[in-house]
């Protein structure tokens, strides 16, 4: 029987993924108004965009504990090896509940063979190894041998991005205030990226073809062997900017492969429209 993936919506992979890969999803909250939703399953991301267009100020929680036992149990009754492969903890107490809910169901089913990985990735950065554990898993790979390299994959992702008001995750708590700086003003851009797991900016770029050019710049000091690996864009409702980038990354990286996805509405939440976000492994496994 091979290895069970379990992700959460927050590695903003389509839920076609999950389904076509025997993933098992573990869905985010949003909550609009008075309404609550869950990722991927009631709420598309438009929906979100759309609402924070309108007006609205989407919030979002971590899974339900019930989501999570349901899970796991299933796992332990299944007598099934699994690996959670979960978003970064320093953004979402996501990853801190399934520890506390596995370490329960532990205690009724002990033979439960589970491991949770904090991977301090987001949204695509997070996919991007989900997306290579479903792989080895329906090769037949041993847990140990996906384990090792999920924990490889992760702690060498790079994620760069850019959003069109930095006010959003300021709101949400997830950048400091002090950092959202100059949003909108003179059209400067904010180029962020992810630091053991939380977001940090790097710079401000006047204009958004500086911006894009500056991303190409940067991942050509920060990649490596970009022919060998997959590189990841997702985007919030910007397509036509995550196609103008494919177009040059294949160009100057030749890329295994380009993949696009849209930013999901737990991420989308936080980040608002216009958010675009690139992807790539600074090194390689063995």
């Amino acid at each position: 029987m091979e290895v069970k993936i379990l992700a959460d919506s927050a590695c903003d992979l389509p839920l076609e993924f999950y389904k076509e890969n025997n993933v098992a999803l573990i869905p985010l909250k949003v909550l609009i108004d008075e309404d609550e939703f869950e990722d991927l399953r009631t709420i598309k991301p438009i929906e979100v965009y759309d609402s924070i267009r309108a007006g609205n100020h989407p919030k979002t929680s971590q899974p339900s504990q019930l989501e999570f036992r349901n899970a796991f149990v299933e796992l332990a009754k299944n007598k099934q090896q699994g690996i959670y492969i979960a978003f970064t903890s320093e953004l979402s107490g996501t990853y801190q509940t399934a520890v506390m809910i596995h370490d329960q169901v532990k205690e009724e089913y002990p033979d439960l063979d589970l491991t949770i990985i904090d991977t301090k990735c987001a949204s695509l950065g997070v996919g991007l190894c989900v997306m290579e554990a479903a792989r080895l898993a329906k090769n037949n790979a041993s847990k140990e041998e996906i384990i090792q390299d999920v924990k490889f994959r992760s702690s060498h992702m790079e994620h760069l991005f850019t959003v069109e008001d930095l006010d959003y995750l300021a709101k949400g708590g997830r950048l400091s205030k002090a950092s959202a700086f100059l949003g909108g003003l003179l059209n400067i851009k904010p180029l962020l990226n992810v630091e053991n797991g939380k977001l940090v900016p790097i710079e401000k770029i006047r204009g958004k073809k500086k911006l894009l050019n500056r991303i190409i710049e940067v991942m050509k000091e920060r990649g490596t062997n970009f022919e060998s690996q997959v590189i990841g864009i997702s985007h919030a409702d910007d397509l036509t900017t995550a196609n103008e980038m494919k177009e040059k990354f294949m160009q100057e990286f030749h890329p295994r492969e380009v993949i696009i996805t849209s930013v999901g509405a737990a991420i989308g939440s936080h980040t608002g429209p216009g958010t675009t976000a690139f992807f790539f492994l600074n090194k390689l496994p063995s």
